[in-house]
């Protein structure tokens, strides 16, 4: 087995230990209200009932089946957000403070299951999930026709895990202060994204991120019916880790289609030295005619570039 795809299930085995969320043991009862905490068994008509009940503890929120016009602010604590079916608990076009249908500022979450959709602000950065600081994970989890999927703050010792998830229709470069991206995540100390996948972006990039480590394996990027997007990976800051086993397509409707993945484009503030970035595929749209580079580096870094298999007309590496 070749090493680089050794490592990425080693990656995806983390992620699933990780987000070990027992979601079986949740299964909603007929009649029952629609969030319930599991350790107390009481039920809400509220998400922000059930958050506030939990506090500055530890607990789990089970939701039942539907569409919900909620949000939710988490002050504290430690939560579980777990829908009792995957995929129809849907949380659709509600935003709390302005910023995204759930704020998380505790210590830590894990979300699973949830459908976030039609999340739009004012200042263009309606998300499904804002995370001011702490630990997230999201698993099997669906973002959707959003400002943005998932947006972050600053948490140099913070930790994101997302796996098996769907970010669609996401990104704007409408607002005044920049373009919103299919996620966003500020300096926070790692990124981890397996078994995901991104498409059909409408504007800035699929992941940009300014985390000291990001491990990005076993994903895909679908551009293919993409509009004014940009890279399918931006570490603006730099970065260590590994983006490797990914699967890239470039679509024709880009506002940048020189580079796939961009390292150091901004400020260099975190080392990229032995960032490993192999085993991916990446190729443009059929019938598609362009030059671009796989790789685009501002760092002078020693990156390690194997191994990967690219279309007509990328170039592997390009130094800028």
């Amino acid at each position: 087995m070749p090493a680089d795809r050794s490592v990425t299930l080693a990656l995806v085995a983390g992620a699933l230990a990780t987000a070990g969320i027992p979601a079986a043991a949740v299964i909603a009862q007929p009649g029952a209200a629609p969030f319930t905490v599991v350790e107390t068994g009481q039920g809400h008509a509220t998400l922000q009932q059930a958050v506030d009940a939990i506090g500055n503890g530890k607990g789990t929120i089970a939701i039942a089946n539907g569409t919900y016009r909620q949000c939710a602010v988490q002050e504290g604590g430690t939560i579980a957000y777990l829908a009792a079916e995957p995929g129809k608990a849907v949380f659709d076009g509600k935003t709390c403070e302005g910023k995204a249908a759930l704020v998380l500022r505790g210590r830590a979450a894990e979300v699973s299951g949830l459908v976030f959709r039609r999340m739009a602000v004012p200042d263009y950065n309606g998300a499904g999930i804002r995370l001011e600081q702490g630990d997230l994970t999201v698993a099997q989890s669906w973002f959707a026709d959003s400002q943005q999927g998932i947006l972050t703050a600053d948490d140099p010792n913070g930790r994101i895990v997302i796996d098996k998830t769907t970010f669609s229709g996401l990104g704007t470069c409408e607002g005044s202060g920049g373009c919103a991206h299919s996620i966003y995540i500020g300096d926070y100390g790692h990124l981890r994204v397996t078994r995901s996948r991104f498409e059909r972006g409408t504007g800035g990039h699929y992941v940009k991120a300014r985390s000291a480590r990001v491990d990005i394996a076993a994903s895909s990027f679908d551009d293919s019916a993409g509009r004014g997007t940009n890279y399918m990976i931006d570490l603006p800051d730099g970065a260590t880790g590994q983006i490797t086993n990914n699967w890239f397509v470039q679509g024709g409707d880009k506002e940048n289609y020189s580079a796939f993945i961009a390292v150091g484009a901004e400020d260099i503030s975190h080392s990229s030295d032995g960032l490993q970035i192999a085993g991916n595929d990446a190729r443009f749209v059929p019938a598609l005619s362009r030059s671009s580079a796989f790789v685009a580096d501002w760092t002078g870094a020693r990156l390690s570039i194997t191994d990967n298999r690219l279309g007509a007309g990328i170039e592997p590496f390009e130094r800028r």
